[in-house]
């Protein structure tokens, strides 16, 4: 029955559902346990390549997808859903993968902040660092914005099985 409803909800386009208990009431202006936002996040696969340095290794990681010309993407920063185990063995693996120039054909993409705050500038882009584009990692976000970024990213695990050349923006 769950996996009927996400089915329809996710047909109709809507972002999630709130499940509550039966026995409980609506109370205007207060957060109860009885009710709960459920979401249905879309998820895909995304190409890192580059991050902003950070104390723990990274701030955030950039990443992004190929179009049909082979040319890498720019999608988002992720900043969360990362532990601190997997925050150090990526930072560990994007060691081994660093290069100087940047592998994204469409950044800097910003010369001010997006409403999201997805954009790069020019500023931001000498404080970056490139990685060759070789590892995959899984986000769920809650939208595409029209400028073609994700909005509210998160990280939810590497994808060890998936070869970076054929990670492509999903229809959603």
């Amino acid at each position: 029955m769950a996996a009927r409803i996400e089915t329809e909800i996710r047909k109709l386009g809507l972002e999630g559902v709130i499940a509550k208990r039966s026995d409980s009431f609506y109370a205007a202006g207060q957060r109860s346990d009885a009710w709960v936002k459920v979401k249905f996040s879309p998820r895909q696969e995304f190409v890192i390549g580059g991050y902003k340095p950070g104390t723990s290794g990274f701030e955030s990681l950039l990443v992004g997808y190929y179009d049909d010309d082979r040319k890498l993407h720019y999608a988002a920063k992720l900043r969360s859903g990362f532990t601190p185990h997997t925050r150090a063995d990526l930072f560990r693996r994007m060691a081994h993968h660093a290069v100087h120039r940047c592998p994204f054909a469409d950044l800097p993409n910003s010369e001010g902040r997006t409403h999201w705050g997805q954009g790069i500038t020019a500023e931001d882009m000498t404080r970056l660092r490139w990685v060759k584009p070789t590892l995959v990692v899984e986000a769920a976000f809650v939208e595409w914005t029209h400028d073609g970024l994700l909005r509210h990213p998160k990280f939810v695990g590497i994808r060890e099985d998936k070869d970076a050349t054929t990670v492509v923006r999903e229809a959603t």
